[in-house]
């Protein structure tokens, strides 16, 4: 069985990995000419993810990927805050947690270092459909077409793919546009370093406005103690962050502008919105090329709306079916565990107990229920900032902080 793999983010590069390792011919095409060219948050993979990954990559890239990730279970509970930086909550004990975060870049480079020279990069996709034989077909910019049994889009939020599967967008805006940036521990203020701490958290203030800070560090608290496979990009304790917006003409034309414009951009949107000043200090002490914007966009939390074409020889997974806002941390899990599932689907076809649209209808099936998982998640976060953004919920939300900062210090002293 031939299977053709239309992108190479996650989803479609853990699949290729998987279809390489178990013996299928498969090829994985992507636009990008270098796998080190991505952005976006730090990954969290949790134990279904890490259990779906063992499946399609070798155990030495496993044991390469915890040296290079940094433990949950070594962080300090998450944190909740408001504008001015008080403490209004803290997260559950970490301390038995199984999951890990990893840098996009680490991640994505070891995948396509197990797909090797099945991945073709610079290789633009311009449309499929299906040839004189009925065989799916893929089309490119430039180049012959190429056919295969089985073509899988994992081309992300705008996939070409789900598209041409479901006659239009699988997902819309959601009503939030997001800024990601880097900083170096070390960097801040020591004031900010011990209030920030080891620790992830989120600040909401009134009017959609909030701001995430990841913790990463892949050295100080990594997985596996193996220094002689590490290969994170990251190299010491950083806070990978995210602000957020809701979406208007304003915040939309802010991801038109790049780098120092961008920060000294955001900056002002969070000042004229009454944020404290060392609360932002993680944002003017950034990496100025880190700092990048991008919209969230969501499928639909229904899962008979996900994927809903009928299936054929052509499928897709990830992003390009249950698009997924960051808020949840679970997008890139779940396009690894679509991979696996659909790997393992395609070895029931490799061993005669199905035919490859039966697989294909069991493995969308799984798909959606995962999806919607996800998405329910999510969207519940989403729906949290866009709660502020009005009259009565950033009311609501400057009567409730002072109480819950109260109740804070009395219980965390």
């Amino acid at each position: 069985m031939r299977v053709v793999v239309v992108g190479g983010g996650i989803g479609g590069l853990a699949l290729g990995a998987g279809l390489r390792r178990r013996g299928f011919e498969v090829a994985v095409f992507d636009r990008d000419t270098d796998v080190a060219a991505t952005g976006g948050y730090h990954i969290t993979l949790d134990e279904r993810a890490q259990s779906a990954l063992r499946e399609l990559v070798a155990p030495q890239t496993m044991r390469r990927l915890l040296a290079s990730a940094s433990a949950l279970r070594l962080r300090d509970r998450d944190a909740f805050w408001d504008r001015r930086g008080r403490l209004l909550g803290r997260g559950p004990d970490l301390s038995g947690d199984s999951s890990i975060d990893v840098d996009r870049i680490t991640l994505r480079m070891l995948l396509a270092e197990e797909v090797g020279d099945d991945l073709h990069l610079g290789r633009t996709v311009s449309a499929v459909g299906q040839g004189d034989d009925g065989a799916p077909r893929v089309l490119f910019t430039d180049g012959a077409p190429v056919s295969a049994d089985l073509v899988v889009g994992a081309d992300g939020t705008h996939s070409l793919v789900a598209q041409h599967l479901a006659g239009g967008r699988t997902n819309s805006p959601a009503g939030i546009i997001g800024f990601s940036g880097r900083t170096l521990r070390a960097d801040l203020s020591p004031g900010e370093r011990q209030r920030l701490g080891p620790r992830s958290g989120l600040a909401i203030g009134p009017h959609g406005a909030a701001l995430y800070v990841g913790f990463l560090d892949p050295v100080g608290n990594a997985t596996l103690d193996a220094p002689e496979l590490r290969m994170s990009v990251t190299t010491g304790p950083t806070y990978i962050w995210g602000a957020m917006f809701p979406e208007s003409t304003a915040t939309d034309s802010l991801r038109e502008v790049r780098d120092g414009e961008l920060q000294a951009a955001l900056l002002r949107r969070f000042h004229e919105q009454g944020w404290a000043e060392h609360t932002l200090e993680v944002i003017a002490r950034a990496d100025l090329h880190s700092v990048a914007a991008y919209r969230f966009n969501a499928a639909s939390t229904r899962a008979s709306e996900l994927a809903p074409w009928p299936a054929g020889r052509i499928t897709a997974l990830g992003d390009a079916v249950h698009a997924t806002p960051p808020t949840a941390g679970m997008g890139a899990g779940a396009a690894i565990r679509d991979a696996t599932d659909l790997l393992q689907r395609l070895g029931d076809v490799h061993d005669g107990d199905m035919t490859t649209a039966e697989a294909v209808n069991r493995f969308e099936a799984g798909m959606r229920r995962r999806g919607s998982e996800i998405l329910t998640l999510a969207r519940k976060t989403v729906r949290l900032i866009l709660a502020t953004d009005s009259t009565l919920g950033a009311a609501a939300l400057a009567l409730s902080t002072p109480i819950l900062a109260a109740a804070a210090r009395l219980r965390y002293r």
